[in-house]
């Protein structure tokens, strides 16, 4: 930890990232000298490459406007490069190089031949035009594209990239590269490439592997009160999943306030606000006088309920809001967004027996059905919702199985936490080892 706050000074959330693991790894490196030797703690902290670039457009005035561009490429020992794209604000070096190591050991769970990298920019596409995205995500592959492929490093979306940003990024990639190579981006369109399911996979996939911890412990979704921070594609189908399996969830968010409706959240007009209509989350209260608004994030987790699911963004849930949480009465915590427990949340949660599913193989769906999306481009074929689904619920289900029993055989039982970094870490660093000193 050391050499790596040396390294890499101010990136705070890169640090709280890799602290997390190492504290797993602990009793994995005492029994295997053999990692220690091949200087694979040192090696794997550090990227394979990291790229920053500027990205010029002119907004619909006419005026210049200069962002920032970012693709680390962090590991691919298992495969090529796997992992999404973040426009908000708010980025910079040090959180696409978080995303992109916490990127290298969920694509490691799902058993899928990917590894792991990260990109984005600080550009907001909040307010402007669907004309200005389109130009300055065109503007952001002009210098992207030289740097990925099917084979190399595949970007996919995540906040601030959907759909349309997904559409725009691919037209400019064929256009520049000369080529119709679907596999170079997931979360694509299903006229050109996209995968059924793949909008719901991470949000499903979390509620697949809330179901099968609480399986694990005689319990079930059904009839539980269950509070979900954000309102995007991770949080609406998280609470389409855990509704279907009799939950209800009384509690959503956006990064200005959240709703609170009492008798359930009324889903279809969450979808008409945030996807269709794409406007704030207070907007429903317009449509269901009988809800309540409140402004603020961090209250949400104030509400009493049974299970919680952070689906919004990184150190969403801190130690006091754990606490309130715990006092409360609640018995899981499902990790829907990256990182979004801060690392003592995370420990106030294990030391009171709170049960709680880690984002690396909790919100591993959307990676893993992205995976799926490059298996269908490869074979240029499409399946059915149903068979894409059936595959994600498979290996979400495995990717309980292999976190919990790595979590046993190290000592760390029902620490699904520890689970997940050890088992993802296994994977990685055999295969580190096995191709030599690269």
């Amino acid at each position: 930890m050391d050499q790596v706050k040396k390294r890499n000074p101010g990136e705070d959330e890169f640090h709280q990232a890799v602290m997390e693991v190492l504290e797993s790894l602990e009793p994995v490196i005492e029994r295997h000298p053999e990692y220690k030797k091949a200087g694979i703690l040192e090696r794997i902290v550090e990227p394979e490459r990291q790229i920053m670039f500027r990205v010029p457009w002119l907004d619909d005035k006419g005026n210049v406007k200069i962002n920032r561009g970012f693709r680390v490429q962090f590991n691919s020992a298992i495969g090529p490069y796997k992992g999404g794209l973040r426009f908000h604000p708010s980025v910079y070096l040090g959180i696409i190089k978080f995303l992109g190591f916490e990127q290298v050991f969920k694509n490691s769970l799902p058993g899928l031949p990917i590894g792991g990298g990260k990109g984005g920019s600080d550009f907001d596409p909040k307010g402007k035009s669907d004309n200005e995205i389109m130009k300055f995500c065109q503007s952001f592959m002009t210098e992207l594209y030289r740097h990925i492929g099917p084979d190399l490093d595949v970007p996919a979306g995540d906040i601030g990239v959907g759909a349309r940003e997904i559409g725009y990024l691919f037209g400019q990639y064929k256009r520049i590269s000369n080529s119709y190579r679907a596999g170079v981006l997931t979360g694509k369109g299903l006229n050109y490439g996209g995968s059924l399911a793949r909008k719901e996979a991470t949000g499903f996939g979390l509620v697949y592997f809330v179901r099968e911890m609480l399986s694990a412990h005689n319990s079930s979704l059904k009839d539980k009160t269950i509070v979900i921070s954000g309102a995007g594609n991770v949080a609406i189908y998280a609470c389409q999943k855990a509704q279907e399996y009799g939950a209800k969830v009384i509690a959503m968010s956006d990064s200005k306030g959240y709703i609170y409706d009492k008798n359930g959240i009324k889903l279809d007009t969450v979808k008409q606000i945030k996807e269709v209509e794409r406007k704030r989350i207070n907007e429903y209260i317009n449509h269901h006088p009988e809800a309540e608004y409140h402004e603020g994030q961090k209250e949400i987790w104030e509400l009493k309920c049974d299970i919680a699911l952070p689906c919004a963004t990184q150190n969403d849930i801190n130690e006091e809001s754990a606490n309130i949480l715990i006092n409360n009465g609640v018995i899981a915590i499902g990790e829907g967004a990256n990182m979004p427990c801060t690392n003592e949340a995370i420990k106030t949660f294990l030391n009171n027996k709170i049960l709680l599913a880690p984002a690396k193989a909790a919100n591993a769906g959307g990676v893993a059905t992205s995976a799926l999306e490059m298996s269908q481009n490869s074979l240029r074929l499409s399946w059915s919702f149903e068979e894409v689904n059936k595959k994600l619920d498979n290996i979400m289900v495995n990717i309980f199985k292999t976190a919990s029993d790595a979590a046993a055989k190290y000592g760390k039982s029902e620490n699904y936490v520890a689970g997940a970094n050890i088992a993802g870490f296994l994977k990685i660093a055999d295969t580190m080892i096995a191709q030599g000193l690269v």
